[in-house]
């Protein structure tokens, strides 16, 4: 009964890139600003990136223009292209997908992560 289901992590050298992708149900997808987030060995979840619906984008700082997200509506999934890995990036990435109702209320659905090391 997963509905979001994260793919693409793997072993990568320092400089490397890898493409992340999260398949959401059309249910999810269809309501829902779609983003990643990531969490390091002894660290708390952060916040990498998100799409709204409208195409908006928003990354954290640390990224500095290396990493891009996307979806393609066709195949519900969402895409994180990250460029220019450090060893600092690895961590256990995970998918989330936020939909608003009334107001300011939301709710997230996540998926169950996939590994990404970055190391020679």
């Amino acid at each position: 009964q997963v509905q979001l289901m994260e793919s693409g992590g793997g072993l990568v050298q320092p400089g490397g890139s890898l493409r992340l992708s999260c398949a959401a149900s059309g249910s999810i997808f269809s309501r829902s600003a779609m983003g990643w987030y990531r969490q390091a060995p002894g660290k708390q979840r952060e916040f990498v990136a998100f799409i709204t619906l409208g195409g908006t984008t928003n990354y954290a700082a640390f990224v500095k223009g290396r990493f891009t997200i996307s979806t393609d509506n066709a195949k519900n999934t969402a895409y994180l292209q990250m460029n220019s890995l450090k060893p600092e990036g690895t961590a256990i990435c995970y998918c989330n997908a936020r939909t608003y109702s009334r107001g300011t209320y939301y709710t997230d659905y996540w998926g169950q992560g996939t590994q990404v090391t970055v190391s020679s």
